[in-house]
């Protein structure tokens, strides 16, 4: 075999690495809301996953009451192998009412294999915070973001910060073969449904 049959091998077998990948994400990210029927099915997942986060983790309603705007994403999919990434649409709430729909999309690359679903919250604590992220035209989450872990009790790990942090997110209801779930690395763009 020639050297350079042997690189024709080894790009074919990269190239369908990859694109089995990307494959699994199209396959995973089919439940989330791609092809929906528009704000009405945002919106009534939107409700549905607020109803569960009071109901589970009580405490969040002390949170959403100082909050200056809520996203809610009912629904965010990931699937990686190798490459890796995310999608889920959600809407931005502002006193109880959807201003505007987004899409989150996530691109992950390193040693990682499976896929999970779960849900979120960004809690906008001020009026800057929710500012930014609004005149943003693609608003990417991180360091900016503090993480409030509900327990098993109902309460937030992160009480004694979230006075303080501008953006609390809530992440919930995960299932799954990936353990735990980030927002690094995620970007939220504002679409018409």
């Amino acid at each position: 075999m020639t050297q350079l049959s042997r690189r024709s091998n080894v790009r074919t077998g990269r190239r369908a690495f990859v694109l089995s990948g990307l494959g699994a994400l199209t396959l995973a990210a089919c439940g989330n809301g791609v092809g929906s029927r528009g704000p009405a099915t945002i919106d009534a997942r939107v409700d549905s996953t607020l109803a569960q986060l009071y109901s589970e983790f009580p405490a969040t309603r002390q949170v959403a009451a100082k909050s200056a705007a809520m996203m809610v994403m009912p629904l965010v999919t990931e699937a990686g192998l190798g490459l890796g990434g995310g999608y889920g649409r959600g809407a931005l709430r502002i006193n109880g009412a959807t201003v505007d729909y987004y899409a989150l999309t996530k691109l992950s690359t390193g040693l990682q294999i499976g896929a999970q679903q779960y849900a979120h919250v960004l809690f906008f604590m001020t009026d800057q915070a929710l500012e930014n992220f609004r005149r943003s035209p693609g608003f990417a989450a991180g360091a900016g973001v503090e993480y409030a872990i509900p327990d098993g009790g109902g309460d937030l790990s992160a009480e004694t910060t979230t006075s303080l942090a501008p953006i609390i997110a809530v992440v919930f209801g995960q299932a799954g073969l990936r353990v735990g779930a980030t927002l690094e690395g995620v970007k939220y763009t504002r679409i018409i449904p």
